[in-house]
This record gives C-alpha cells, sequence and structure tokens, in this order.
C-alpha cells in the first residue's frame, strides 16, 4: 500500500476545511483499527472551534501560539497520511520509523517518515496515544529528528 496522495487546496476554503474534517473523522477518530504498539489512537477535541475538535486544528495549523496559529496548508495537504504513517511504523532502517522520547514529564512516539520529512507526535498515555501534532519538518529539524531516532536505536 502506497502513501496516500496530498489531498491538494482547490480554491473554497469552506469547502475544502469541511472535506478535511471527514478525512480526520473518517481516518483517525472513528477508526478504530488506528492503533499504536497495540494501543488506540485518541484526540483532543475541546475546546472546540467552529464545530470543530481541537485536535483537527492543531494538525491543520502552525504557531507557537494556540490562539495565533496559522493555517498551514502543507500540514492540510498532508492531512491523509497521518493514518497511513501510524499504520505503517516500524523501527529503522524503515523508511517510516518510530522512536521515544522525552519531553518534560510526558514521554512522546515521534513517527518520522524520512521520504518526506513528514512527522507526527503521538503522547504516551495509560491505555491509548493521544494525537498532539503532524507536520513537515524543515531540513535543520528532519536532521535533528534522525540524530535523535539514531541515538534512541543505537544505530
Amino acid at each position: 500500500m502506497d502513501l496516500p496522495d496530498i489531498y491538494e487546496f482547490h480554491g473554497d476554503w469552506t469547502t475544502y476545511v469541511e472535506e478535511l474534517y471527514e478525512i480526520y473523522l473518517e481516518t483517525i477518530v472513528n477508526d478504530k483499527t488506528l492503533k499504536f504498539e497495540n494501543l488506540p489512537i485518541r484526540t483532543r477535541f475541546k475546546p472546540m472551534t467552529d464545530g470543530k475538535g481541537y485536535g483537527f486544528w492543531h494538525i491543520i495549523s502552525d504557531g507557537e501560539e494556540e490562539d495565533e496559529r496559522d493555517i498551514d496548508f502543507r500540514r492540510c495537504e498532508r492531512l491523509p497520511w497521518v493514518h497511513y504513517c501510524i499504520k505503517n511504523a516500524k523501527q529503522p532502517p524503515a523508511p517510516i520509523s518510530w522512536w521515544k522520547n522525552k519531553r518534560g514529564s510526558k514521554t512522546h512516539i515521534v513517527i518520522l517518515n524520512e521520504d518526506n520529512g513528514f512527522v507526527i507526535i503521538l503522547e504516551e498515555r495509560k491505555d491509548y496515544y493521544l494525537l498532539k501534532t503532524a507536520y513537515v519538518a524543515r531540513s535543520r529539524r528532519l536532521k535533528d529528528l534522525k540524530k535523535e531516532r539514531d541515538k534512541y536505536w543505537g544505530l
């Protein structure tokens, strides 16, 4: 199975965001087969904005401050990749690899599709993983992520 096609913007933002939200619900939120290490993937819904959950807006936008994030069309286009990459993440040297890292008291799973720099962050919880974000890493960040992954796996 190949990586899904990019879901390109077609000029009508209102329709596009509704279509993206349907993809999000169908492939992430409502797909009970979406698991990592046999634990389900969950998302944050609150606070809701325009009838759509927090996790959705976080995945399709970028910025340091939550209330000042901007829509990122590269993130939007790659929303269909989230499901595929989680399902196909393996130990390196797989093209889609994963590793754990710590940020403060939180343990994260980082999933990297090295061919295109697509990154997914899951937060480890007791009986599930919380989908935190997904983005395309810039070259410097990608280099740092590969280094972190290789250190984790002893490569």
